[in-house]
């Protein structure tokens, strides 16, 4: 059913205005930045002294990508190698004409 004000639901009082934070989100990593450096220095001694080969590689993972970012991610057309195909223009065309 069509809004009778015209106005979005966050106007109206309901849902987050749109570009709010998200305050769960907001305190959630809030809390667990507190235990940044703690998880930092728990993931080296891991990279170092994992029993498992599958847990120090985990660990180093995790602490590239924390700390030089994550590789990035070849993009193709159709997974197969393809190249992407780029759409220049669309065109609209009547029935008929």
């Amino acid at each position: 059913m069509p809004n009778p004000t015209g106005k979005g639901l966050s106007q109206r009082g309901r849902g987050r205005p749109k570009g709010a934070k998200n305050k769960i989100l907001f305190e959630i990593r809030a809390a667990c930045q507190l235990h940044g450096e703690m998880a930092v220095r728990e993931l080296a001694r891991l990279a170092r002294e994992a029993e498992s080969d599958a847990a120090k590689v985990a660990a180093i993972k995790e602490l590239l990508d924390r700390g030089y970012g994550k590789s990035p991610q070849p993009i193709d057309g159709d997974g197969n190698g393809a190249p992407v195909q780029i759409i220049n223009r669309i065109e609209l065309v009547a029935p008929g004409g």
